[in-house]
């Protein structure tokens, strides 16, 4: 038999953790029903020096644990399960998963994304030399030596943000040509700290408790080669976590999705927040405003259908 809720909230990352907490504070009666660990990516970044109240910074995994114990204090029931559909009938909003199937008048969807990882073997070095967020760990380099893979915008404006404070920067890109835009290009080529190599692919990460270096590949050649590098930044794209809703909500092609301002989607009760609606800077600071106007207007929401 389905378990009944005013508000279900999928994703435990920040997100969904500040829905969480501005929906218990409310008093409404909420789970929150996450997959992996609660925190979310954020746990995988050794230290968080952007998120305001911490002037020395934080470790990923600890804010991530502190978000969630906060929530946790004001009633936040919190479910280990994996989401498998969501269904909408009537009001009703049904939310089957691999613990069993839940119901609730109202639905945050922050399930977030998934940084396109580099498959290759030494890629489980993340948090130890391996970052997918420049902004998150780029100071941590600060006079290092790091590559970046990658060529699109989000790339090129990383390498630009690591070049503040590498050493050098080796843009490390499949193509013989960027695919940035022109403006970003022109700064990138600019910069005397930024090196390319063209036509490369990353063959693997060398490195035991920490990033050493890359084995790189020349897919035009053939020839292999090497590289020292404290630190490898990825920057191949993002892919949202919204499969268990495709058909349900229309996403954009690369699947996000389109909210208004009050994180409402085209379904009534039914909210977007952070990572995984179209548009998010995908920074910790804006997933916890989101994840907060998401449980407010679900609150709202609520409310009008006594």
């Amino acid at each position: 038999m389905a378990k009944h809720y005013q508000l279900i909230i999928v994703g435990g990352g920040t997100a969904g953790l500040s829905a969480g907490l501005y929906a218990t504070r409310a008093g409404l009666n909420a789970v929150l029903i996450e997959k992996g660990i609660l925190g979310g990516q954020i746990a995988n970044a050794e230290l968080v020096e952007n998120y305001p109240g911490f002037p020395e910074g934080i470790s990923g995994f600890e804010l991530g644990r502190l978000m969630a114990a906060q929530a946790v204090k004001f009633g936040l029931e919190t479910l280990n399960a994996e989401v498998l559909g969501v269904r909408v009938s009537g009001q009703n909003k049904m939310v089957d998963t691999s613990a069993g199937d839940y119901v609730a008048q109202a639905l945050i969807l922050a399930s977030g994304s998934d940084y396109i990882k580099l498959d290759v073997p030494g890629g489980e070095l993340v948090g130890k030399g391996i970052s997918y967020c420049a902004t998150c760990d780029g100071p941590l380099f600060r006079d290092r030596v790091v590559a970046l893979v990658g060529g699109g915008d989000a790339a090129i404006t990383e390498a630009l943000f690591l070049s503040k404070f590498a050493a050098r920067v080796s843009v490390i890109h499949r193509r013989g040509q960027l695919r940035a835009v022109k403006a970003l290009q022109k700064r990138a080529f600019a910069d005397h700290k930024i090196e390319f190599v063209w036509d490369t692919i990353v063959e693997s990460i060398v490195g035991n408790d920490r990033v050493r270096g890359l084995k790189l590949r020349n897919v035009k050649t053939g020839e292999v080669s090497s590289l020292e590098v404290d630190g490898v930044f990825v920057a191949v794209g993002l892919r949202p976590n919204t499969g268990y809703v495709k058909g349900l909500l229309n996403l954009t092609p690369e699947g996000f999705i389109p909210v208004n301002d009050s994180m409402e989607t085209e379904i009534p009760g039914v909210f977007a927040a952070g990572d995984i609606r179209y548009n998010s800077v995908m920074q910790v600071v804006t997933a916890a405003a989101d994840g907060a106007v998401a449980a407010l207007s679900a609150e709202r929401y609520l409310s009008e259908q006594r």
